[in-house]
């Protein structure tokens, strides 16, 4: 179990920001987890990512990865290979600036917080000339977003504009306690300590006028990663809603195998319900379907008045989501594999 007392100071200044570096990396541990099938909704993605890793030199540097995470998945990790956002919503060319800035002293710190009986082999160029070997792995990094996650990151900007508001709201309203207790993942907050499970591992540190960071993630594939190293921020990514929109329209059916939620409410409302995996906007579901907003918002009538979804208001946004009816007619009548 590794626990974080958080101070009231440290409380208070809870932020949400959003990362692209962070889903790449995460994008690299889900394929290192599972080397023979990466489960819905990344598969597509993991196709396309692995080739890329395999085939075209300039990523070759992400390996560092797979050496990082180990054949057990249980090395440790320098989080100078996971750096934090430090603002709301930096970009990419931002977050790799600051990964080639690397300080060489933090770099040194880590790894041998991390590593006391000597670095090992794979991590030595990073100790011993640090400007060049973070260089390196920006470059890599520039390639694989090009190569694999740009084509994505409209629909997960969508998807992680509305996390951030949604949290940002709840953060206004109730506090980062209610924010903290809602978050979904296996940590167990009871305040002031935060708690996350942890297979054969006991720490236990003091966060003390720092800041507490939370990140969501499309790639975290409902896991949560935390992030201590950095002296002033203790960083937490967590899964994001919304994760389906990665693999498009779903997997594909057979022709022996009809839709039959599409059958009974017609394919445009059935396609209205699979996208509502978490609260959004009218606005959110015409970007991410295609659809003008008209269109979307006569639907959603219709399904309002049957009592599959409400709406409700944050703000100055409307969010529609499933009701349990709404969630239990998903469940009965969509294919294995397919968004619950």
């Amino acid at each position: 179990m590794i626990r974080i007392h958080l101070d009231e100071v440290t409380l208070a200044r809870t932020r949400i920001a959003i990362s692209q570096l962070l889903e790449m990396i995460r994008g690299l541990e889900i394929l290192h987890r599972h080397p023979v099938a990466v489960p819905w909704p990344y598969t597509d993605w993991a196709r396309t990512a692995a080739e890329v890793l395999r085939t075209v030199p300039e990523a070759a540097e992400l390996r560092l990865y797979g050496d990082l995470y180990g054949t057990d998945h249980g090395r440790p990790t320098p989080d100078v290979f996971t750096p934090v956002p430090e603002e709301a919503f930096p970009d990419l060319a931002a977050e790799l600036g600051r990964l080639r800035h690397t300080p060489p002293a933090r770099v040194r710190e880590q790894v041998a917080k991390h590593y006391p009986e000597g670095a090992p082999g794979f991590l030595r160029p990073y100790v011993q000339d640090p400007q060049a070997a973070f260089d390196r792995l920006a470059e890599a990094f520039a390639v694989f977003w090009d190569r694999t996650m740009a084509p994505y990151w409209p629909a997960m900007r969508t998807a992680l504009d509305e996390e951030v508001l949604l949290r940002a709201r709840r953060l206004a309203a109730e506090g980062a306690d209610a924010l903290l207790l809602d978050l979904h993942g296996p940590q167990i907050w009871q305040a002031p300590v935060l708690n996350f499970p942890k297979h054969n591992k006991e720490s236990s540190l003091i966060a003390v006028d720092q800041r507490l960071l939370l990140v969501p993630l499309m790639f975290a594939e409902n896991t949560t990663m935390v992030s201590t190293d950095h002296p002033r921020i203790q960083s937490i990514s967590y899964q994001a809603r919304g994760a389906a929109r990665l693999a498009g329209s779903g997997t594909p059916r057979s022709q022996e195998e009809p839709d039959r939620l599409a059958v009974l409410v017609g394919p445009a409302r059935a396609t209205l319900l699979r996208a509502l995996t978490r609260p959004t906007t009218t606005t959110g579901l015409a970007d991410e379907l295609g659809l003008a907003p008209s269109t979307v918002s006569e639907h959603l009538a219709g399904l309002l008045t049957a009592g599959v979804v409400h709406r409700r208001r944050s703000g100055r946004s409307v969010l529609y989501e499933l009701e349990p009816s709404g969630v239990a007619l998903l469940s009965l009548l969509t294919a294995p594999g397919e968004a619950r």
